[in-house]
């Protein structure tokens, strides 16, 4: 409601309203009638009070310093929406409450009030006594008709009001235009185009016109033409002349300007906030309850123009207006937010970051202003909810705007993963698995058919989309919850996994990892009492030293072929002739052993590059694909059970597992020589085919050193490359490097990897550079962070002269023996996921000062430390037990 609203309002009902002359001459000798109108007056003066009051409570008197808590410029008011402050000027005109002066920057609108009230009361003077004078209407009346708005009538109104120093008309306008969804889908229309036939059909009906008219209408339609193609910019020239499907009707580039205009005006700006605290709840009930956008595409013009305003992100939206409006945006249709995303799509990089920090400002103000833990769970803001739905559109047209290559994509394997026999048994449990069809896929994937993976380099940097404090909160183990329910009432995190962190989003996996464990070995519990089965709740692999690929292999094999499914059991290792009792230490050493001999140079499965120091599949290798498959399995096996490879593979081989092809762009990481090379022979500015004479015919080495020939086309050694043909020979080179020559073997390698990893949320939550971090932990370590998070037991603390000597001694080692010590004490020589912070490892007293050796329990990070009495007895004892360890046994 505001002011324009309550003049409008009549105190008498039309049908009792007299005429001006009639109520003079009744007015003139009846002492009732006289009454009445004094009555009649008092109630304009109350009316005139009232919106004294509402402008006071919406506007303010423009005095900074002002300390009346009812004005809207006091810096300790708290701003209402327009129906809440008309009902406070009726409260504060009951109680004759303060009313600010006014403010030498309010001069203009107090004397507007002033001029209209003596306006009035001279009407009334005039008309008691029989006048006939026309007044002329005030300023502030002239656009009270007005319920869209044009680019062109928001200058003119802007012109009006500074001309007489008084803005109080646009500000009204703005807050009738703004808070209405009717009003502002109509606004900022772009200029329509006419057909030949419309054409001719208007001149048809303009004959009768004077033809200086029609000159004069020609002309300024060609004046608004050139006017509107010379401030063309990204998004409107790529749908120039094509009015799509994905095109809207608003004219993006003017509501831009027009913001520019007018947000330098602190008052008007005030005028946005309170239009859209009023506009942001029937937005949403009418998106809720009654499909407005099915029957009007043109309303998505409204959060179009809202989301221009450069100053949503400002700390005076975050409280209430941005919130509202982000639970409306939230509920836009599913089409309608892919059509929001190939049009933002088209925004530049500066556009994407200035929408993504205005939710992620939200998202953080709301997680630090609120104490969130398992019993407030974020998950139940719905602030933050709605902003994480609303940033997840961004994130999208952050990725579709980038470069996308959705084509180059590995072919799905022909032969299925078998399912498991126990199928049935587990429908009668209700164990069934939930995602026989494949991994969970976004719905606005699927609509925009556009992944995460098809994008090489994003507006902005994935990285940006992270909300740190919102992963602080998160209890993940409610969230994954509600990730598997998958009920309309909860809301995930974890299914707008742009926002997770590479630590959250493995704790979730950890999670639904560990509960297929469980799930598996409840099975395997039943079956052994339905069926009288041996029970074998676990993966167990029992294996030998010197041995230990033979073993494996043939073990791993045989549970591929009879039962996929153990493979979703835990890893269960026992080295044969050792007492060691695996609770995860033995598996880290198992795995570590089978790396080093797969990738064994001798061996010859993979390819070393010394510059890179990457292993890349040897395309004539020996092996067999049952080799390849194990390397899979174990890759699979290894995030299943939460253990960190030495393995050292190119990016490549990341997305080739996540199903992209390797392209040339991707040799510069696996293959850097050819890749400089072949981007030599793109460069080249003289004529390939007479200075550099290749053809499409390749050669390339085996293992023992002969040259071997392939055609990238049919007869390709008569095939000359020239400058025209050039870039389809990089093409085709690349991929016969990436793809054709290693086929056979990386089918097999992928077989397996999915064997372990089919139905696990991977593919949805983890980028291809966060599934290497996950395999092979972090490069950096970090041992000032380990010493921080770094517990103590047994009689010790972080101040006993054993343990400050202790990290003196490690700080000390250099890059090497730092990496022996984490093997030692940790099973393996990289840091976790998130950096070594992450890594809790406990030192215990293991006795008072002796010869012993310290020891570990690598299943729990635990290092076993004796009191030694010297700081150089400790470092010669450290020093030799992480030099010389290997092998388990029992304390």
């Amino acid at each position: 409601m505001n002011s324009d609203e309550k003049q409008d309002c009549e105190c008498t009902p039309p049908q009792a309203k007299p005429s001006p002359a009639a109520r003079a001459d009744r007015s003139s000798g009846d002492p009732h009638i006289e009454t009445l109108e004094a009555s009649r007056m008092k109630r304009a003066a109350a009316k005139h009070l009232i919106e004294r009051y509402y402008q006071q409570l919406t506007e303010g008197c423009g005095n900074e310093a002002c300390t009346n808590e009812f004005c809207a410029s006091c810096p300790s008011f708290h701003r209402v929406d327009n129906n809440a402050a008309a009902i406070k000027a009726l409260d504060l005109y009951k109680i004759n409450a303060k009313l600010c002066d006014p403010h030498p920057s309010k001069k203009g609108t107090s004397a507007a009030y002033l001029e209209t009230s003596a306006k009035g009361a001279r009407n009334n003077a005039c008309s008691a006594r029989g006048m006939n004078r026309t007044e002329e209407p005030p300023a502030r009346d002239h656009f009270k008709d007005l319920n869209y708005l044009t680019e062109e009538k928001v200058y003119e109104i802007l012109e009006t009001c500074g001309e007489k120093e008084d803005y109080s008309p646009l500000i009204r306008v703005i807050g009738r235009v703004f808070s209405s969804a009717d009003g502002l889908v109509q606004s900022f229309r772009k200029n329509k185009q006419h057909t030949k036939e419309e054409l001719k059909s208007l001149q048809g009906k303009d004959e009768d016109k004077d033809e200086d008219e029609k000159e004069k209408a020609a002309c300024s339609a060609a004046a608004m033409e050139e006017d509107s193609g010379a401030s063309s910019s990204r998004l409107e020239a790529s749908s120039v002349n094509k009015p799509g499907p994905d095109e809207v009707s608003v004219d993006v580039e003017a509501v831009r300007r027009v913001y520019s205009k007018l947000l330098a005006n602190e008052k008007i700006e005030a005028a946005f906030l309170n239009a859209l605290v009023y506009l942001s709840p029937n937005v949403e009930c009418d998106l809720t309850y009654h499909n407005v956008y099915s029957r009007d595409p043109n309303y998505l013009n409204l959060f179009i123009i809202v989301m221009e305003n450069s100053n949503l992100h400002s700390p005076e939206y975050l409280e209430i207006a941005l919130p509202l409006f982000c639970k409306a945006l939230s509920k836009l249709p599913l089409p309608a937010q892919a059509k929001l995303v190939r049009l933002w799509s088209r925004y530049s990089a500066g556009q994407i970051r200035r929408m993504t920090e205005t939710f992620q400002q939200l998202i953080t103000y709301k997680v630090i202003s609120n104490e969130f833990n398992s019993r407030n769970l974020v998950n139940d803001d719905d602030a933050v909810v709605a902003a994480t739905k609303c940033l997840k559109i961004v994130y999208y047209a952050n990725v579709l705007g980038g470069d996308v290559d959705r084509e180059h994509n590995e072919e799905e394997d022909e032969e299925p993963i078998p399912e498991s026999s126990e199928l049935t048994l587990q429908e009668l449990l209700g164990e069934e698995r939930r995602n026989k069809k494949g991994p969970r896929v976004d719905p606005l994937e699927t609509e925009l058919g556009v992944k995460t993976i098809d994008c090489r380099k994003p507006l902005l940097p994935f990285e940006e989309f992270v909300n740190e404090p919102l992963n602080d909160v998160l209890e993940m183990d409610k969230d994954y919850t509600f990730f598997k329910v998958e009920t309309e009432n909860k809301f995930s995190f974890m299914t707008c996994p742009f926002i997770l962190n590479a630590v959250t989003k493995n704790l979730g996996l950890y999670y639904d990892n560990r509960i297929r464990m469980y799930s598996e070995r409840r099975i395997t519990v039943l079956y052994s009492l339905v069926q009288g089965q041996q029970l074998n709740p676990y993966l167990r692999l029992k294996v030998r030293r010197d041995h230990i690929i033979d073993d494996a292999l043939v073990r791993l094999e045989m549970i591929a072929m009879e039962n996929p499914a153990d493979l979703k059991k835990q890893l269960y290792v026992e080295f044969e002739g050792e007492q060691g009792v695996d609770e995860g230490g033995v598996s880290k050493e198992f795995f570590q052993l089978v790396v080093e001999e797969l990738f064994n140079r001798d061996i010859g499965m993979f390819t070393y590059d010394e510059t890179t120091k990457l292993c890349w599949l040897n395309p004539a290798s020996f092996e067999t694909e049952g080799q390849f498959t194990l390397i899979g399995i174990v890759l699979g096996l290894a995030i299943y059970n939460n253990c960190i490879l030495d393995v050292h593979f190119p990016m490549v081989v990341y997305r080739k597992l996540m199903g992209k092809k390797g392209t040339f762009r991707d040799l510069a990481d696996s293959h850097p020589v050819l890749f400089q090379s072949l981007n030599e022979l793109l460069e080249y500015e003289g004529s390939v085919e007479d200075d550099m004479m290749i053809t499409f015919q390749i050669s390339h080495t085996d293992l023992f050193g002969n040259p071997l020939m392939y055609d990238l086309r049919e007869n390709g050694d008569k095939i000359p490359v020239t400058n025209e043909n050039r870039k389809e020979f990089v093409a085709l080179y690349a991929e016969y490097m990436l793809n054709k020559s290693v086929e056979k073997q990386f089918k097999a390698f992928r077989r397996g990897f999915h064997m372990v990893t089919s139905e696990s949320p991977l593919k949805y939550l983890f980028r291809p550079e966060e599934i290497e971090l996950l395999i092979c932990g972090s490069r950096n370590l970090d041992f000032e962070a380990l010493e921080e998070t770094t517990e103590y037991d047994g009689g010790y603390t972080r101040e006993s002269r054993v343990i400050r000597s202790f990290w003196e001694i490690v700080h000390s080692f250099a890059e090497e023996q730092k990496r022996l010590f984490l093997q030692f004490t940790t099973g393996t020589d990289r840091a976790p996921v998130g950096g070594l912070g992450k890594l809790k490892m406990i030192i215990a007293k293991n006795g008072q000062d002796t010869d012993r050796l310290p020891t570990s329990h690598t299943c729990f990070n635990v290092l076993l430390l004796p009191e030694y009495s010297t700081q150089e007895k400790l470092k010669e004892r450290l020093l030799k037990a992480i030099t010389y360890a290997k092998g388990f046994g029992m304390l």
